[in-house]
């Protein structure tokens, strides 16, 4: 039987043309506001310009693929986007004309929310052709690995600032009314800070959201820089995040926390650091390759 591993993320538009169309396929066809359109276009101009998201994925593809051939495991490793080609669905076409029969998907996000891994799985669930099988991974964000790489991660940033800090981890906000249909994402969200945390020695903590959607429902609060506003308040002194929801350097990290929370935190006085990214260091991808192996 010949496998394969399917990687799926979200991807970014490439060039700053590209972003409405970006924006209009997140919206599902429904091309943006002009405001919120120029809003977004905006943010990628204060970061340099789109992001390196979709580079950095393919490169966490190319080193899981590596890393499962040094463990005598050739596979090819195929990655698809949510919201930029190839989207899943071309590259599960692509993967049957090749003729793989079984794949794992890897959903770049290590929690799982009805708005994120299970969509993807949707996508890939949709393309897939008779006779090949997909088996998505639920979530892997109890990891030993990947929590132990975190707190390395964690550990590091806590040495760049003086005063005790207060340790924030944060995640990509889903409507609220995902918790109607029992979804785990909170709950898994808080097994991962109270797991990095503990094993961090990280007493004084907090888990916040960040990046809502400018939708007219209920998004999961507490945001991040309301809790950065209420920190302030209580008279504390620095502010480490940890965005623990996030594998890649992109628009919510670099934007959303490296500007908007900094600049909230830094106004109000309050010091200021955030952990490093994943991306595609080697740890990280060696613990991508035990979350792999193990559904093989």
């Amino acid at each position: 039987m010949r496998e394969a591993v399917l990687a799926m993320a979200y991807g970014t538009p490439e060039r700053l043309e590209d972003v409405e169309a970006y924006y209009t396929h997140i919206r599902r066809g429904s091309p943006p506001p002009e405001p919120l359109l120029d809003e977004l276009v905006e943010r990628y101009r204060e970061v340099g310009g789109p992001t390196a998201l979709n580079r950095i994925t393919r490169r966490q593809a190319q080193s899981l693929e590596e890393e499962l051939g040094r463990r005598g495991r050739e596979l090819p490793v195929y990655v698809g986007f949510k919201h930029h080609p190839p989207f899943v669905g071309e590259v599960v076409g692509e993967m049957a004309d090749d003729g793989i029969e079984r794949a794992v998907g890897l959903v770049l996000a290590p929690h799982y929310s009805l708005r994120s891994i299970a969509e993807y799985e949707e996508y890939a669930e949709a393309a897939r052709p008779e006779g090949m099988e997909i088996d998505t991974i639920r979530s892997w964000h109890d990891d030993p690995a990947f929590v132990d790489f975190l707190v390395e991660r964690l550990e590091e940033a806590l040495g760049r600032v003086e005063a005790e800090p207060m340790v924030l981890f944060t995640a990509h906000s889903v409507p609220s009314a995902v918790l109607e249909r029992g979804d785990p994402y909170p709950e898994q969200l808080r097994e991962s800070a109270g797991a990095i945390a503990s094993r961090a020695g990280v007493e004084r903590w907090r888990l916040a959201y960040q990046s809502a959607g400018r939708t007219p429902e209920p998004w999961l609060e507490p945001d991040i820089l309301d809790v950065i506003e209420d920190l302030a308040e209580e008279g504390e002194e620095a502010v480490v995040v940890q965005p623990v929801g996030f594998v890649s350097d992109h628009l919510e990290v670099l934007y959303d926390i490296d500007i908007e929370a900094r600049e909230a935190a830094e106004s109000r006085g309050m010091a200021f650091a955030r952990t490093g990214m994943p991306n595609d260091h080697p740890d990280f991808v060696a613990a991508l390759a035990d979350v792999v192996e193990r559904a093989l």
